[in-house]
């Protein structure tokens, strides 16, 4: 039951918009077998001088479309997973919307399966 953050400059349209969150849902569910109804994400967009990053950090050549993309997700999948998970991500978002893959920014968050209540102060998953 992964819980997603997106990260983004403000001004991009509606359809964009729902295709980084399309993208990322497909990715999750190809990878992490998540299921199609349990998409649980927010995203949020900022203005330039509240976006920071290093436009070459790493020797990645960044752009003003880059995407910060903060995963939370249960503690259970494995080193290749994840791996597969990060570059389908990468491989979707630069197909629709069309995001350069360099501009794909992920950090994935592993938790205990007992840290969370989807409702009702029930932890249901322990």
């Amino acid at each position: 039951m992964p819980l997603t953050q997106i990260y983004l400059r403000a001004g991009k349209p509606a359809a964009y918009r729902q295709a980084v969150c399309d993208s990322l849902a497909r990715a999750m569910r190809e990878t992490f077998d998540v299921p199609k109804d349990n998409q649980f994400m927010t995203l949020s967009e900022h203005s330039a001088e509240n976006f920071r990053f290093d436009p070459a950090y790493l020797g990645i050549s960044r752009s003003e479309d880059l995407v910060f993309i903060q995963i939370a997700a249960n503690d259970t999948r494995s080193l290749d997973q994840k791996k597969e998970l990060f570059r389908r991500i990468a491989q979707y978002l630069s197909e629709n919307p069309g995001l350069r893959q360099e501009d794909v920014f992920i950090n994935l968050i592993e938790v205990k399966k007992e840290n969370w209540s989807l409702g009702n102060g029930i932890a249901h998953y322990a």
